[in-house]
């Protein structure tokens, strides 16, 4: 793949607006807080145009940030072993054994096969995305939109004999297979990176704890509610054929190929299931026994959100697949292959978030853009959060929009005297509605990448998603925030 243009601009750019920025900076300000700025602009500036990768740079914004005396290595580079780090260490050898065993598969499979399905292109359109937003709440939503695409086209295939052209229902069903992955993500706190840097932020940053359950009973409505407008937009766009001859056929002809179930999908839906109930129990548990209660209180404490899928992966190393051979459910070589990268991305936006703090940078940002923008209530600045995250995502990736983002919005939020809590899980939320671009997302490149998909249909409909997605993130959280408790 060639160097882009972006990436020739920016690979300059970052370092002349680093030192244009640290010169104009008023002197009013502290130089730590003069020097992380500049670091920050470089580092965004990377984040955005990415000549180097996104991890590289976070490691060298941290490095710089050692080397120019914000900090110590061990106080600096500590974020990287923060405890919602290893909550995403955990989750990636979780979804890792999923996709080793092809659970995955068998789930996509199964669901889309049932005779309530039948062979209605507009049932089979909303099974197709609903799918691959289950598969995205406990699995990346590029290994999703991966693991789909071939069915996708395989239902088309059946459709037509052939892929039909572009521009008619296959854009519109392939897209649902992207915008299906992005939005299942919203719905649980593993879903997407942006859920887990909301959460870990909150929590380091303002001492705020939210649960699996918690979030869950947010996300989950809301993602049902996109899911169902996404769909709407998107037949009207791209209006479906009459029927599908020979669809169960083809779908359970796949079905039969995989035979029954392995020891090794057992074991693996085992330690998932087993995670998952130890996620929500302590939630279900404190509303019904009460926040204060012994059990919710020993459960907490001993057994973290974080530390959970930790346990779970690691019991994927015990479960024999063979004994005899060695074999196990998951192996060391296979979990190696997790996303490291957006780990150490998150670490190094843990990092800045700290410093910023520890500066006092985020608090004068804070003031300045409260100033700024007038904002008056928690629900405007909510607003705001939601409208600045939806377009940064689609000039960077969700996870470094998250990270560049997040921090700002709970300084600003202290700095109003305000609840961080809905501006944060907007901006979390507002991360996820990357639609417009093949850039903006692994799931958009992927199906791009067919050629079925015009990028002008993509704009279109992203554009328009864009703006209903933001509006239907802020009618959720106005409305479930207030009754959860979060404000």
């Amino acid at each position: 793949m060639g160097y882009s243009r972006k990436a020739h601009i920016g690979l300059f750019a970052g370092p002349l607006v680093a030192i244009l920025l640290y010169v104009l900076l008023p002197a009013s300000l502290s130089p730590p807080a003069r020097t992380l700025a500049a670091i920050l602009s470089w580092v965004v500036t990377y984040w955005i145009t990415e000549p180097i990768p996104l991890p590289m740079t976070a490691l060298l914004g941290t490095s710089l940030c050692v080397l120019l005396g914000l900090g110590s290595m061990k106080t600096v580079f500590s974020a990287y072993a923060h405890p919602i780090i290893f909550l995403f260490i955990g989750s990636f050898f979780l979804a890792e054994a999923l996709v080793v065993h092809g659970l995955d598969k068998r789930f996509g499979l199964w669901f889309l096969s049932q005779k309530w399905v039948g062979a209605h292109p507009v049932r089979v359109f909303v099974v197709m995305g609903t799918t691959v937003a289950i598969l995205s709440m406990c699995i990346s939503n590029t290994a999703a939109t991966a693991l789909m695409l071939p069915i996708a086209l395989g239902v088309l295939t059946a459709m037509h004999g052939t892929e039909e052209k572009a521009g008619g229902y296959t854009t519109g069903f392939l897209l649902f297979v992207a915008y299906g992955a992005g939005v299942g993500g919203v719905a649980t706190i593993i879903g997407t990176p942006p859920n887990l840097i909301g959460v870990g932020l909150l929590a380091e940053q303002a001492q705020i704890s939210i649960s699996f359950l918690t979030w869950m009973m947010i996300g989950l409505p809301l993602a049902l509610a996109m899911l169902a407008m996404i769909s709407v937009v998107l037949l009207t766009l791209h209006p479906p054929p009459p029927v599908i001859p020979n669809f169960l056929d083809t779908l359970n002809a796949q079905r039969a190929n995989l035979g029954p179930w392995s020891i090794g999908e057992r074991h693996a839906c085992t330690a998932f299931a087993l995670a998952v109930c130890l996620w929500i129990v302590p939630g279900l548990l404190s509303a019904w026994l009460g926040a204060e209660h012994g059990l919710v209180i020993w459960l907490n404490h001993h057994v973290p959100k974080e530390l959970v899928p930790i346990v779970m992966a690691g019991l994927l190393f015990f479960l024999p697949i063979n004994f005899s051979q060695g074999l196990f459910t998951l192996s060391w070589k296979q979990a190696a292959n997790i996303n490291w990268g957006t780990i150490l991305l998150f670490g190094g936006g843990i990092a800045f978030g700290h410093l910023m703090v520890d500066t006092k940078l985020a608090h004068i940002i804070g003031e300045g853009l409260v100033g700024l923008f007038g904002v008056q209530s928690v629900w405007g600045f909510t607003t705001m959060s939601i409208m600045t995250a939806i377009v940064l995502t689609e000039l960077a990736s969700n996870t470094a929009a998250a990270s560049m983002l997040i921090p700002v919005v709970i300084a600003i939020a202290h700095a109003a005297g305000m609840s961080p809590i809905p501006p944060t899980l907007g901006a979390c939320m507002g991360a996820s509605l990357a639609f417009v671009l093949p850039v903006s997302t692994p799931p958009n490149a992927i199906v791009y990448g067919t050629g079925l998909v015009p990028v002008t249909s993509m704009v279109r409909a992203g554009v328009i998603l864009d703006v209903l997605g933001g509006v239907l993130i802020f009618i959720m959280l106005k409305i479930f925030c207030p009754m959860l408790g979060l404000m």
